[in-house]
């Protein structure tokens, strides 16, 4: 009797294309048969694990029907269609139990042909390992869905064509065509297995045929370690010259649901001279300028690594190729890049970072003529207004339908040369490029772009260019700048100007004793003028950065020493000269005793230029003080009582040109108001100016109450 299988092919006879079986071949105790029976008995033990059920005996061990129940429970999913006996003890208990599964096979249309209950309870081998194929055939090979699969290819093929298809798509580099001679020098299976996982068996092309258990036991154990691949057949079976085709499809068929287990030590063999480049854009002639030149790099043969890719063209410059792995069965990478000059380029393939057979390549990059009118370009450096001198701006060209050709741009300054502009060209990808360019000069510039040496719509554009940021021509002064003199809780002062120094943002930072930032408040005034007020809150060093446009102003950071809260004045200051005056001129001012104490006083004069001081003591205790600015600018006066100066010392004074107009020398004041006695407190007093001969000015009058 033989057992068929849905298919119809017999389970112990030949398949097509064997020899006929011999006498010797279909013996009982025949080579293949032990082989077979090893294999299916671990086939059935691998399913049955999860019901803590086993085989021991393939002949003997299915004959109460429980474990073959068992077993179909597992492979199909699903239950026994009617009850059985779960302790089957007399022989009619078992052949009810054996025909319990035999229908459900029928039931599950899986065809049986002379076998009953009564060979499998009886043990007769021949037929049993029919079963065992039959089930073989239809749960390993026929029913599951595995990758990279047509399914109408798969219901015009036999399981042992859907294998066997399946195998070759999975080791191209081998002509494996059978399941016995291909696979008995174990190099077969160590090339399926390091292509399932890449890197498990790389060396598998040495091993040496002459050993072949070794190598099978090699891919089997990384099999069963790293894939789940179990050994259903041991690797002395499975390159034993007598093995047959169904123990050797049984071991196979698990490795289409293969999957890899994390941690896997994978290893990786390079040989780069086994990869391999072709495509039109390594061909010799046929590519153009600025037209994407196309090729593909494969690397099945070459093992793990990166593929990268550098053009260089004519003129040294090189850039590295846009490369894309295509993730399929040959490890290829798609490679593209775009000349942007004709001539003659020089292409370099690298493999983990050696070059690849035939690297480097040459390819002659031909001229192509596209439309203009499709080209469009935009962005800020095209904008009429808004950029300024010396500060990088850009714009984007859009080549996208206009074929192929050169995009060309240049910048004509005000003075209408056409070389003081350096243009630089990035391709963005997509066919958009990327002009980028920095003008040195203020004033309106003209910017051309053509391509295909053709201009594009609205070529010539107009671009004024503001002037630039000068930190250089900024100057900043006033009181709470000077390096000493202020004081704890005094308003403390200063004015940044910055006209004449082009288009930039102001920034002021202070940071006091304890290296925090210090509050300060900064006003723009008009005319490049900016206010900046900050009140520090205890003594020590405080640093004030001032930047224009990013970059330090002349003499920024400023330190300035700030010493404790003032205390009881001895003296005080007032009059014109604290606060202006002339080049050229006496600028005039009191400090007067405060007490019946004066102390020691002393006086100095920072500003743009030295000034001489004279001090006149009137004996009362006050005294007149006088100097002379001979340049104009911001002038820090010092008065000093005991070595410290007095509240609010240093006093700016803001010292003008010398003025051929103004002679205050010419002024004249006389009136009651004016005399040493004679005027009633809460009384008004008055007195007359007479500056008619004094010429232009500003008058101003002091009045300060003696104590």
């Amino acid at each position: 009797m033989t057992s068929l299988d849905q298919q119809g092919h017999a389970a112990n006879g030949q398949d097509d294309g064997e020899m006929p079986a011999t006498e010797k071949d279909l013996a009982e105790d025949a080579p293949w048969k032990k082989i077979q029976q090893n294999t299916f008995t671990r086939w059935c033990n691998e399913h049955l694990k999860c019901m803590n059920k086993r085989i021991g005996d393939l002949q003997k061990d299915l004959g109460d029907g429980l474990r073959l129940i068992g077993l179909l429970e597992v492979l199909s999913q699903k239950k026994m269609y009617r009850k059985y006996h779960s302790r089957p003890n007399f022989r009619q208990m078992k052949l009810e139990n054996v025909s319990v599964a035999l229908e459900f096979l029928d039931r599950e249309r899986i065809k049986l042909v002379s076998i009953d209950s009564k060979a499998i309870v009886d043990g007769n081998l021949k037929l049993i390992l029919g079963l065992i194929w039959t089930l073989i055939l239809h749960y390993s090979i026929s029913m599951p869905m595995w990758e990279d699969e047509d399914d109408e290819d798969v219901k015009k093929q036999t399981p042992k064509q859907r294998l066997l298809g399946w195998i070759q798509n999975k080791i191209p580099q081998l002509p494996i065509t059978n399941f016995h001679r291909d696979w008995q020098d174990g190099k077969a299976l160590g090339a399926l297995v390091d292509n399932c996982a890449p890197g498990l068996c790389p060396d598998w092309q040495e091993w040496d045929p002459n050993q072949p258990v070794g190598n099978a036991r090699e891919a089997m154990q990384q099999a069963d370690d790293w894939l789940g691949v179990p050994q259903v057949i041991a690797p002395e079976e499975i390159v034993d010259p007598n093995v047959d085709e169904h123990s050797v499809m049984t071991y196979l068929s698990q490795f289409p649901k293969a999957k890899l287990k994390p941690g896997a030590p994978l290893r990786t063999k390079l040989n780069p001279k086994k990869a391999r480049a072709y495509g039109p854009g390594i061909e010799p002639q046929g590519n153009v300028v600025l037209k994407p030149a196309e090729f593909t790099v494969e690397t099945i043969n070459a093992g793990l690594g990166e593929v990268l890719v550098f053009v260089e063209d004519p003129e040294g410059h090189t850039e590295e190729a846009r490369v894309t792995a295509n993730n399929d069965k040959n490890r290829t990478y798609s490679v593209s890049y775009i000349p942007k000059v004709a001539g003659l380029h020089k292409v370099t393939v690298l493999f983990a970072g050696q070059q690849i057979d035939k690297s480097p390549f040459k390819v002659q990059i031909g001229m192509a003529l596209g439309d203009a009118n499709k080209v469009t370009a935009q962005g800020p450096g095209l904008e009429l207004n808004g950029n300024v001198a010396n500060k990088p701006t850009y714009f984007d060209i859009y080549t996208a339908g206009a074929g192929s050709g050169d995009v060309g741009v240049v910048i004509v300054d005000p003075q209408g040369r056409r070389d003081t502009v350096e243009v630089i060209l990035e391709d963005k990808g997509d066919n958009v490029l990327r002009c980028t360019y920095r003008p040195l000069l203020e004033g309106p510039h003209t910017v051309h772009v053509t391509f295909a040496g053709t201009p594009i719509p609205k070529s010539p554009f107009t671009v004024n260019i503001s002037e630039a940021c000068n930190p250089n021509a900024c100057r900043a002064s006033g009181r709470g700048l000077q390096p000493k003199g202020v004081r704890v809780k005094e308003v403390t002062d200063f004015k940044v100007f910055t006209k004449g120094a082009g288009t930039g943002e102001l920034k002021v930072v202070i940071k006091g004793p304890k290296g925090t930032d210090e509050p300060v408040k900064v006003r723009d005034i008009g005319e490049g003028i900016y206010e900046c007020e900050y009140h520090p809150m205890i003594g020590g060093k405080y640093v004030v950065t001032i930047t224009w446009g990013g970059y330090a102003i002349p003499r920024s950071p400023f330190e300035v020493q700030v010493g404790p809260e003032a205390g009881a004045q001895k003296v005080r200051a007032w009059g014109p000269g604290l606060e202006t005056g002339v080049v050229g001129k006496s600028a005039d001012f009191v400090v007067e005793a405060i007490g019946t104490e004066v102390g020691t006083l002393g006086f100095s004069i920072e500003g743009p230029s030295q000034a001489k001081i004279e001090c006149d003591d009137k004996g009362d205790g006050s005294c007149d003080v006088r100097y002379w600015p001979t340049e104009p600018g911001d002038y820090a006066v010092h008065v000093i009582c005991d070595d410290e100066d007095i509240k609010d010392s240093p006093f700016m004074a803001h010292i003008l040109p010398a003025n051929n107009e103004s002679f205050p020398e010419k002024v004249k004041a006389f009136g009651p108001g004016l005399e040493p006695t004679g005027c009633i407190v809460n009384k008004p007093a008055e007195f007359t100016i007479d500056a008619r001969a004094a010429g232009k000015g500003e008058l101003k009058i002091y009045a300060q109450v003696m104590t």
